[in-house]
């Protein structure tokens, strides 16, 4: 079977990156291309060398439809509208296409799922496989304990991340959510302030940290009375996300169109 063609949006930031790097380091892919904004200063540079490998060829354009044309998969850590556009590039040119874009809306994950009936996309708030497993772990966790143990969800980022929470940690939340047996949206607390008042039992509350170049910590703690529980995943580089994101390029090769997850490809 010949290599797989994949394709990077946003190919010169530092997801990006870290994406050129773990196609040419893992066995069975190629890079097919990658593009920026029209008005980034690297387009037209060469992808290799922007990502620190050397020349390679490949010069970094702009035109997201001859992407989708030209490669077997493309990978999308970007914009949640320019997701959505993308993944009806994907649908028409049945390209494989992986998200990993965060802070989606309703409206979003509608055309998302629209294009998936012509097409393989796999999408997840968090790519990597510590995450899912703690996914899995919190919704185990959640559906064990009874509502006397609350439920927080901790998580911090680098500085210049522009959504709160993160759609990991709100992917948490509803994970417990689901292991409870009840309606996300009725029970987050998403902030507090001032006299917030006392604590409703079944809640899950939020609290967001910001700062420095953490890329990313999650921790889901249950409490109870005299006794507590906390499940953490900390993420050291971006690295663990674009092995994630290849692995599931790779694994969606011969799958049949449909949405899927990263619970799909890990077999969790």
């Amino acid at each position: 079977m010949d290599d797989l063609g994949i394709g990077i949006i946003g190919c010169a930031g530092r997801m990006g990156q870290a994406l050129v790097r773990q196609i040419v380091a893992t066995a069975g892919c190629r890079l097919a291309g990658g593009i920026e904004q029209s008005d980034h200063s690297a387009r037209g540079h060469d992808i290799g060398e922007t990502a620190g490998l050397g020349t390679m060829g490949l010069a970094i354009g702009d035109d997201a439809s001859a992407l989708f044309a030209s490669a077997d998969a493309v990978l999308e850590f970007s914009a949640p509208e320019a997701s959505a556009t993308h993944a009806l590039l994907a649908g028409a040119a049945r390209t494989i296409h992986i998200i990993g874009t965060t802070a989606l809306e309703p409206e979003h994950d509608r055309v998302i799922a629209e294009a998936a009936k012509n097409t393989v996309i796999v999408q997840a708030a968090n790519m990597s496989l510590g995450v899912n497993l703690l996914l899995a772990l919190t919704r185990q966790v959640a559906a064990a304990l009874d509502p006397d143990f609350d439920i927080e969800v901790v998580e911090m980022h680098h500085r210049h991340k522009v959504d709160a929470p993160s759609g990991t940690a709100l992917a948490l939340g509803r994970a417990a959510a689901r292991g409870r047996g009840v309606a996300h949206d009725a029970v987050a607390v998403r902030g507090r302030d001032g006299v917030s008042g006392a604590r409703r039992r079944g809640d899950i509350g939020y609290a967001v940290l910001r700062g420095g170049n953490v890329v990313g910590r999650h921790s889901v703690v249950f409490a109870a009375d005299n006794e507590h529980i906390e499940i953490t995943h900390q993420a050291g580089d971006r690295a663990i996300f674009a092995r994630g994101a290849v692995t599931a390029a790779l694994w969606a090769r011969g799958q049949p169109p449909g949405l899927y997850g990263m619970a799909d490809v890990l077999s969790l």
